[in-house]
This record gives structure tokens, C-alpha cells and sequence, in this order.
């Protein structure tokens, strides 16, 4: 069996469409299904199914999904293995977006320190789309978000920090109470799509509030940008240092009205993300120790 129809299976069945798996394979539509009839030739079964407009596999075919995935990992652990000096290659290193602005190049420079030869390949992305990389290969290991569901035993995590909301004023606000501002100022909303936009909204229901809403973006620092304009007040999860403005102020925002246990929202929880076993598990051991080391400087 071909590890590559292999693994350009499971990209199929993981974006449930051939043409953009072929789009993002660098293929033609045409080579990725003579390569899923090639395998279903091999294996004697029907391996995909159309379901609407999208693709499924069929029972045999998710079959091949279980336990595929594992040997699609154990071929590129061998690869590494045979191909790479302990000491070079290259990690491969997904993170969200905000941790570039906060701790991330702590982590980076410490790494370095400790592997000056290894490369690092770094892609941004969102939390489900780092995951999906993850358990298809294509990452080492993810600076991410906590997932809402039960990782596979392959898949390990660690958390690293925990990021509250806060509301973002202009410093000339500083002494004011939190739920007025967010109450009587145009809001720059975080994207509801998002997953702390999401927790911001549910804050604000639970509250009561309406906000006048003046724009809704997907980058705490460009809010953070905004606010210092004075062009409103956000509501964000606290990314760290990234927020630290010469006219931005952050606030805590209090518990909601009513709440027995007297607790603030719940906040949202960064971690690091990786596959086990790895061939570069001790680079992966590295980064989380220099992850650690940089959460703790205050």
C-alpha cells in the first residue's frame, strides 16, 4: 500500500470533498481519485460514499480511517528516523494567532538557544484547523485553545495558561466601572465566531447587556489598536503581554449578577498540543519546557 494514497485518503475524508483535498494536495481532482480507486482496488471494498454534497467513507472505509492514521505517523516517525540527525530537521509548529503577540517569541528564542539547528515551521491558524493538521500529520505539535471534546490516546495536552476576560479602555477610563462602560460605549466587538468572541457574548447576555456595537473584528490587537484610539472598549481575553498600551487600560470584568458561587466568567485556556509517540517528541519535550518557563515570568 502507497503511504501517500494513504494519507491523501484521509485528507479526503477529513475535508469530506475530493477537489479541495487535490487543492490543498497540490493535485488534480483526477490523480486524487485514481489514487482512492488504486486503494480501493488494493483493499477490495468501497472505501467512499457521497453524501449530499459532500464525502463520507463508507463502514470498511472508516475503518481505514482508524487505524490508517496511526501508520501514516509510524511511516513518518521511520522517515525521521532513518533521515534525520538527532540534532537537525526541522519541527513543525502550529499556534493561534494571539500567542504571536504574547508569549510565543519567548518560547521561541529559548528553543532556539537549546536547538540552534533545528528549524522551526511555523503556521497560524485557528484551534480546530491546528487540530485537524495535528491528527493528520501535517504538525508536530499546536499552541492552541482546550478543545471541547476527548482527545484520542494519540494526542496529548498540556496547559500552559489561562487568559479571563477583561474589558480593553482607553486609560483616561481607568477609574470607571467596567459594566457602564460596556453598557454606554461603542463596543468593538471580538468575532462571535471565535471562540473567545464567544465567550465574551455569553458574558454580556448573562449580564444583560446590549452593547452599541461598533465593529466586530477577529484580531485582539487590532481592538487593542482601536480602543487606544478611542474609537470604543472591547471585551477580550486577557492574552498577557500583548495588551500593554501606553493609553490602554484593562479591567476586570466582575462576576455576574446573581451568581451563587460569586465567580467571574470562566476564562479560556491556552495549551500546547501534540502527537505521541513523535520522532521529534524530545523537541516537542523542549518547547513545552521553554512554554512553561514563559508563562511563569510575571
Amino acid at each position: 500500500m502507497d503511504i501517500r494514497y494513504l494519507n491523501n485518503f484521509l485528507k479526503v475524508v477529513a475535508l469530506g470533498s475530493m477537489s479541495e483535498a487535490a487543492r490543498q494536495l497540490d493535485l488534480s481532482p483526477a490523480a486524487v481519485a485514481q489514487q482512492m480507486r488504486a486503494l480501493e482496488r488494493e483493499l477490495g471494498v468501497s472505501l467512499l460514499m457521497r453524501q449530499g454534497r459532500s464525502l463520507r467513507p463508507t463502514a470498511a472505509g472508516q475503518r481505514l480511517v482508524e487505524r490508517g492514521s496511526m501508520l501514516v505517523q509510524d511511516a513518518e516517525a521511520l522517515r525521521d528516523w532513518v533521515a534525520t540527525d538527532e540534532e537537525e530537521g526541522e519541527l513543525r509548529l502550529g499556534t493561534v494567532n494571539t500567542a504571536l503577540h504574547g508569549f510565543m517569541p519567548d518560547i521561541l528564542q529559548a528553543f532556539t538557544e537549546r536547538h540552534p539547528h533545528v528549524r522551526i515551521a511555523l503556521r497560524i491558524g485557528i484551534t480546530p484547523a491546528l487540530y485537524s493538521a495535528l491528527v493528520q500529520s501535517e504538525l508536530d505539535v499546536a499552541l492552541c485553545l482546550k478543545l471541547s471534546f476527548d482527545l484520542p490516546k494519540t494526542v496529548c495536552w498540556t496547559p500552559l495558561r489561562q487568559e479571563p476576560l477583561v474589558v480593553l479602555a482607553h486609560a483616561r477610563d481607568a477609574g470607571r466601572d467596567p459594566l457602564e462602560l460596556l453598557r454606554n460605549a461603542p463596543l468593538v466587538r471580538y468575532d462571535r465566531q471565535l471562540a473567545g468572541g464567544r465567550l465574551a457574548q455569553r458574558y454580556l447576555q448573562a449580564q444583560g447587556i446590549r452593547p452599541h456595537e461598533r465593529l466586530e473584528l477577529n484580531s485582539i490587537m487590532a481592538i487593542a489598536l482601536l480602543v487606544e484610539r478611542g474609537l470604543g472598549v472591547g471585551l477580550v481575553p486577557d492574552i498577557g503581554q500583548g495588551l500593554a498600551g501606553q493609553n490602554l487600560c484593562k479591567l476586570a470584568v466582575p462576576p455576574v449578577a446573581g451568581d451563587a458561587d460569586g465567580l467571574a466568567p470562566p476564562p479560556r485556556e491556552l495549551g500546547l498540543l501534540w502527537r505521541s509517540p513523535s520522532q521529534r517528541g524530545r523537541w516537542v519535550r523542549t518547547l513545552l519546557q521553554c512554554a512553561q518557563a514563559a508563562v511563569q515570568v510575571p
